[in-house]
Formats: structure tokens, C-alpha cells, sequence
């Protein structure tokens, strides 16, 4: 672990972001070994245990909205805390379906939207935390926390999948709620850093014109429903394409969480990638060819069968990721810092207002039609609407060099709008 103050924040934020999407998924595997082994108390259906979910989902989105202003009154680093503690709490209560704090599918729908309310805190809080604390490398380091993501969407199928295999189900949210509040003891042991007071980078942010922060944000707004569906949905669904497409039998359900790892591995190798070329190009520019890579590939996937659905899916995870690290960058190239923190929580709830909608669509679709075919054209559709909206998207060449920011290009300053 890094020995300066700021260092130490991001390895925390980073260590974060990983329980905050590994905790989203662990039911999406899950419910393959629930419905197989548990068909009494949960049912013998997909869609209907999938759907358990919702609530998370729900509160994941909607508590985001609060968090900034919730930021001011105790304070970050509290914040933070209560993300570790209150989602690790969250999963062991969980596990422990049926007992006697919760019963039955309901009470595992409330245990997991109370985990959802408590992942909330994550994304406004820790993602403002992380670009004041990296200075002027948001790009590497938004890259490098979208990687550390990544692993927690990577590892949450392969794990769940080995855990559930040999332990149960209910060992599968046991284990990484135990981990979770390891961690928040770690954090509440820290000295509380606001990186606010060490900025890395002095310099003021530059008066960008307003008609330019007005396109950027609506472009950003509109984009974040459409990406943040399609994000969850492909998350979600991604074990039971690979079992539909490429592992039919129930006694190969570790080989689809294996599958789905590789698939969604690519995703974090994308995001590293894109976090260093966000720091040399315009963010429109590195864009684009991710949203034009998105939709061929889930129309593919709409039919394809066997292997070859793999490097497609690959293909897929890597432009969904991808976006989501430009995504996060677009706010602190365009955003000056005192209203960050309030603009990444309505960012972030409406992004997870089309998260929430993900998994009661992938399960009355997948019941209506039998399989994912539907499912796919249907984020096609919404990978549609991110092109759109990365072509509204300005390509600005003063992203990387600010002083030029009201700058015509005659050569004479000119104030903001």
C-alpha cells in the first residue's frame, strides 16, 4: 500500500470500486445454483429469482442522488465507512436466507436492496475522492480505478460460480460480505485526507463558456440512462449467455463463471487503455470508435452460437467499459471542482435509473422469448443512443491544454459566457 496520504485514498477508492460491482453481481450467477439446488424456497425459474434484484438496483441509483450533499453534512471519509460496513453487513445478512432476520425470497430481496442503498455511497463520493487526489493524471487514474472495476465485475462470476459449486449459495455472499467489512475496519483506521487541501495540481480550473458545459453535460446526462441500461444489462446477463451459448450443462457452471471472466476481462484491459489515451486525445475521440464498436457487436450476439460468441462478447465488454471511463472523465474535464461531487451524484442517478430497469427487462424478456436473442437487440437499441450522444459530445482540443479556454482562434482572449 502507497505511504502517502494521497496514494493511500486512491488504493482505498480503488479497493472500493471492486466490492461495489462484485456486490451487483453476485446474484447473477447465483441464481444458476439457487434455482438448480434451492427450487423450494426460491423457485425453479431464471427470471423470476433474477428479478430479486431490482431492489438493489432501484437504490443503487435513487440513494446516489442525496450523496453529495449527504458529503457535506458528516463528511466523506464517514461516508466511506459506512459503504464498506454497511454492504459487507448487507451480503451476510443475505447469506443467511432463510433465518431469523429474513425469510424467504423477499427477505433476500431486502437484504439486497439494502446492500444496493449502501453501494450508493460509492460512485459520487469515491469517484470526486479520486480525481482530487490524482491531480493532473485523472485520465491514468480514472483508467486504472475503471480496471480495479472491472475486476470486480471479472471475478464476481468466476468466484460466485466456485463458491456455489462448493459451498453453496449462500457461502457465495458470505464470504465476499466478511471481506467488505475486513476492509471498512481497515478505512475507518485511516486518517481521514481530504485531497481537497493537498491538491496535486494548483492550478485554477479554467472558465470554460457556458454554451460549451451545457452540451457537454446534457450529452452526458442523456447518454448516462442509455449506457448505464446497457452496462448492467450485459453485466447481468453475460453467466447466462455463456451458459445458453456455450455450456448448457448444469454440472459446468464454474466453466461459466470462467467464460464470462475471460469475456468481461477484456473490458478492463480496454479501460486501462483508455485511461492514458484520454490524457493525450479528446475524450469525443476516443469515444467514438468504442460507441461504433458497440452495436454490430451486440447484434451479433443476438444469434450467435458456440465459441465464436467468446471474442464477440469480448469485442462487447470492451466497448461497454470503455465508455464508462470516458464517461466518468467527461465530469472532470468539464466541471469545475465545488460542484463535482453533486454533479457525479445526478450523473450516477441517472445512469442507474436505466441500471435499475436491467434486470426486471432481462428476465420478463428472457421468459417471454426463451432465450437472451431479444434481449440483445433490445441494448443494440440503447448502444443506438450512446452514438448519438457521442456525436453531440464537443471535441474540444482545449480537454488538454485549459489555458487555451476562451481563447478564439484569432488569438484574442474573450471572457466566458
Amino acid at each position: 500500500m502507497p505511504k502517502d496520504p494521497a496514494g493511500r485514498q486512491i488504493w482505498f477508492i480503488n479497493a472500493a470500486h471492486i466490492v461495489c460491482h462484485y456486490t451487483l453481481l453476485i446474484l447473477a450467477t447465483a441464481v444458476l445454483g439457487m434455482v438448480l439446488h434451492d427450487g423450494a424456497t426460491f423457485g425453479a425459474d431464471y427470471g423470476p429469482v433474477l428479478a430479486l434484484g431490482t431492489g438493489m438496483f432501484v437504490l443503487y441509483g435513487a440513494g446516489s442522488l442525496p450523496m453529495g450533499w449527504l458529503a457535506e453534512k458528516v463528511g466523506r471519509h464517514a461516508l466511506m465507512g459506512a459503504f464498506f460496513l454497511g454492504v459487507g453487513g448487507s451480503l451476510v445478512l443475505a447469506g443467511l436466507v432463510p433465518g431469523w432476520l429474513v425469510s424467504g425470497p423477499w427477505g433476500l430481496a431486502a437484504a439486497l436492496a439494502l446492500a444496493g442503498l449502501f453501494n450508493a455511497i460509492y460512485h459520487p463520493i469515491g469517484t470526486a475522492m479520486l480525481v482530487e487526489a490524482a491531480g493532473d493524471r485523472v485520465g491514468r487514474a480514472m483508467g486504472n480505478n475503471g480496471v480495479f472495476g472491472n475486476m470486480g465485475v471479472s471475478f464476481a462470476p468466476v468466484l460466485t460460480a466456485v463458491l456455489v459449486a462448493q459451498a453453496g449459495w449462500r457461502w457465495a455472499f458470505i464470504v465476499p460480505g466478511v471481506a467488505a467489512l475486513a476492509m471498512g475496519v481497515l478505512w475507518l483506521r485511516e486518517t481521514p485526507y481530504d485531497a481537497r487541501l493537498h491538491a496535486r495540481n494548483n492550478r485554477p480550473f479554467p472558465e470554460i463558456p457556458r454554451a460549451v458545459v451545457r452540451q457537454a453535460v446534457v450529452s452526458l446526462l442523456l447518454m448516462a440512462v442509455a449506457s448505464g441500461f446497457v452496462f448492467n444489462a450485459f453485466t447481468l446477463l453475460v453467466p447466462k449467455l455463456m451458459q445458453e451459448r456455450m455450456a448448457g450443462s448444469p454440472g459446468l457452471l464454474p466453466l461459466v463463471g470462467a467464460l464470462a471472466f475471460v469475456a468481461t476481462l477484456f473490458g478492463g484491459l480496454t479501460q486501462f487503455t483508455v485511461g492514458r489515451l484520454i490524457d493525450r486525445m479528446t475524450l469525443k475521440r476516443v469515444f467514438m470508435p468504442l460507441a461504433l464498436a458497440l452495436v454490430p457487436a451486440l447484434l451479433l450476439l443476438s444469434f450467435l452460437q458456440g465459441w465464436v460468441v467468446l471474442p464477440v462478447a469480448a469485442v462487447a465488454a470492451a466497448a461497454i467499459f470503455g465508455q464508462v471511463t470516458v464517461n466518468e472523465t467527461m465530469t472532470a474535464r468539464y466541471v469545475a471542482p465545488p460542484l463535482r461531487a453533486k454533479l457525479y451524484s445526478v450523473r450516477f442517478f441517472v445512469g442507474f435509473l436505466g441500471a435499475a430497469a436491467a434486470s426486471p427487462a432481462i428476465g420478463s424478456l428472457h421468459e417471454a422469448f426463451g432465450n437472451l436473442g431479444v434481449v440483445m437487440v433490445v441494448l443494440a437499441g440503447f448502444g443506438a443512443i450512446t452514438l448519438a450522444c457521442a456525436l453531440l459530445f464537443p471535441d474540444r482540443p482545449e480537454e488538454l491544454r485549459p489555458e487555451l479556454w476562451g481563447v478564439p482562434q484569432g488569438g484574442a482572449a474573450v471572457p466566458a459566457e
